[in-house]
Order: structure tokens, then C-alpha cells, then sequence
């Protein structure tokens, strides 16, 4: 959260399109925040995108525009950790059959330290990973991020998903991470 994902992809896809390439970019359709299927950062930046959802297919869609296409280069997804095993896996497919590459911005985990599943499998599945930072209020890196009420207090239950921005996350390093909202303790830890 905050770190400039979204604007970090936008620009990406304004570089391959101000060199005359095309490129496809995809967003999760249950993000209604902005009203249209688009692509936006915090700053203001905004670029039309195809919406994906838990069963949309890549594979074939990005075959599919492949070959209508006269110059695509480039696939972008936004919000990648919201992606399944399967997605990653197809667009692992898109590397290797089409040869196009595949940038995708997400979060590593959730509001309680736990793995999204298109995060954990981008990461052991990536060619290459870039972090792109952003800062803590204690002022170290920030890698986790904290779900909070309308209090600002923080979460500590509730759905793995709720689409939001700074109203309901905050980003904190590790240490402030677990002192607002605690470390996961199993029986094995406590022995």
C-alpha cells in the first residue's frame, strides 16, 4: 500500500506506448472504487484495462489479442495478488508460448500478515522481483500493511478482501506491524 504500484505499472505501459507498442492491461473487476474498469493511483493517473475475476481465463483472452494485434508488447496486471495458482500459471504461459512479458503489481500479503495466494505463487514462480518501497510512520521500510477502522484502530478479524486505500490501510515495517496488530503464535512457537 502506497508504495506507487499502480502508478509505477501506468508508467510502464506509457513507456511501451509512447514507442509505438501496444500493451494489455488488466485490473480486478471487483475494485469498483473508481466506477470503470480502469486502472488509477492516488495521484491521479488513470488508464483503461480489461477486468479480471477468480475464473477469467488469461491464456486465451491474451492469445486471442495476440493475434488480432498488430504490435502487443507488454501485459501489465494490477492488483496481481488478487490473481489464483491457475492465473499465475497461464501467465507464466504467456512468457514462455507468446513471449511476451508479464509485469505484475501486487502486495506480498494481507492485513494480517498472511500470503494471498497470487502473491505466494508470483513469488516462487517470477523470473524477477522488484520491490518498490514505500515508508513506515516510524520512518523504516514499510512491509506489511495494517487494516484499521474508522477510529484508525486496527483490525484484527474479518475478510481476507476489502478493497480500500488510506481510509482503511495503513503501511507499516514489521516491528510496527506487530506491536498494532501481533504475530501469528502457534503451539510449535510457544515450545
Amino acid at each position: 500500500m502506497n508504495a506507487g504500484k499502480s502508478t509505477t505499472l501506468l508508467q510502464a505501459s506509457y513507456n511501451y506506448r509512447e514507442r509505438g507498442m501496444e500493451t494489455l492491461l488488466f485490473c480486478p473487476g471487483f475494485d469498483t472504487r473508481y466506477g470503470k474498469p480502469a486502472i488509477t493511483s492516488r495521484i491521479g493517473l488513470s488508464s483503461d484495462s480489461y477486468l479480471f475475476d477468480y475464473s477469467f481465463r488469461f491464456l486465451p483472452f491474451i492469445r486471442d489479442q495476440y493475434e488480432q494485434a498488430d504490435n502487443l508488447k507488454c501485459v501489465l496486471v494490477d492488483e496481481a495478488h488478487f490473481l489464483t495458482k491457475n492465473q499465475v500459471i497461464e501467465l507464466s504461459h504467456v512468457t514462455s508460448e507468446l513471449k511476451l512479458p508479464v509485469l505484475t503489481y501486487g502486495l506480498r500479503t494481507d492485513f494480517l500478515g498472511e500470503p494471498f495466494e497470487g502473491s505466494k505463487y508470483l513469488l516462487c514462480w517470477a523470473e524477477e522481483i522488484i520491490e518498490i518501497k514505500t515508508m513506515c510512520t516510524c520512518g523504516k521500510k514499510a512491509t506489511m500493511n495494517v487494516r484499521i477502522d474508522e477510529n484508525k484502530n486496527p483490525v484484527k478479524h474479518g475478510s481476507k478482501v476489502q478493497i480500500g486505500g488510506n481510509e482503511s490501510y495503513i503501511s507499516t515495517c514489521r516491528a510496527c506491524f506487530e506491536k498494532k496488530v501481533g504475530l501469528p503464535v502457534t503451539e510449535e512457537v510457544l515450545l
